[in-house]
């Protein structure tokens, strides 16, 4: 699976198809989130339809990222219901991101 990649136009819209929405906050240049992005894809993978991941170009898209208040790149955020709901700074295992999905997505089940 390919992260989607988000921009101004279109991320409104696509954090309104999922409950839970975890976007990377990424740059080309930037090493650690290329090292993230094949982490992502196997997480999204194996969560299928219980998350949707998105990818966001902090210098393609800066207004995005200010609204989030993104500085530091990767930066992943969950959204629950187009909302922030918990913030990971820097790369991390994918062990940390599945957790904060099923954190959030066993919450949503209750």
């Amino acid at each position: 699976m390919s992260l989607k990649t988000s921009n101004d136009a279109e991320f409104s819209e696509d954090i309104r198809k999922s409950e839970l929405t975890l976007v990377d906050f990424t740059a080309v240049w930037c090493p650690p989130c290329k090292r993230l992005i094949p982490l992502l894809e196997e997480l999204g993978q194996e969560l299928g339809e219980r998350v949707t991941i998105l990818k966001v170009d902090v210098d393609a898209s800066p207004h995005i990222a200010a609204q989030f208040g993104v500085m530091s790149m990767p930066t992943v955020i969950l959204l629950k219901g187009g909302e922030p709901v918990e913030r990971l700074v820097g790369l991390r295992p994918k062990e940390a991101y599945r957790g904060l999905i099923a954190k959030h997505s066993a919450a949503a089940a209750r």
